[in-house]
């Protein structure tokens, strides 16, 4: 992996891939995490996973990221904390009340998209996802199989 720097430039981790296949996306935030030490370095090693999580607004009014899976640092003896414990996220007033009017919407639930360190920072990039039918993953299936086949005759013509 590339070094980082704290130049600004965003360095992906982890991205969801099964959140774009399960949800429409409607809308992104970008949230900061509470983290200890060694949690961070187990992210910048990239030992974590973002499969099984999924974000909740508590009733106070505060962000909390469940499931969210980070491996313990080998060298972390004593420090480690729980791999799965809730984390809780770091947004502005303005963003929370945004989401959670947004959240009651039915069927809106808030998912973990991609993690990456922006200024040095861990972010979260979260979004606002629709869940979707059965029917709408298959169609998004048959289009990449469409799409596939087409650039697969697209090379094989030159």
């Amino acid at each position: 992996m590339a070094k980082e720097d704290k130049t600004g430039e965003k360095r992906v981790v982890l991205n969801n891939r099964k959140a774009r296949h399960e949800y429409f996306i409607e809308d992104s935030v970008k949230a900061g995490l509470v983290l200890v030490g060694t949690e961070v370095k187990s992210l910048r090693s990239g030992r974590a996973s973002l499969s099984e999580s999924y974000a909740r607004l508590d009733k106070n009014g505060e962000a909390w990221l469940h499931n969210m899976h980070i491996s313990p640092h080998e060298e972390g003896g004593r420090y480690n904390v729980d791999p799965i414990r809730p984390r809780k996220l770091l947004l502005t007033r303005r963003e929370l009340v945004k989401l959670g009017a947004i959240t009651e919407q039915k069927g809106l639930s808030l998912v973990p998209i991609s993690l990456f360190f922006e200024h040095g920072f861990a972010k979260l990039e979260l979004g606002v996802g629709r869940g979707k039918k059965l029917y709408d993953k298959r169609e998004a299936i048959a289009d990449r199989d469409r799409e596939r086949e087409a650039r697969r005759e697209v090379f094989s013509r030159e």
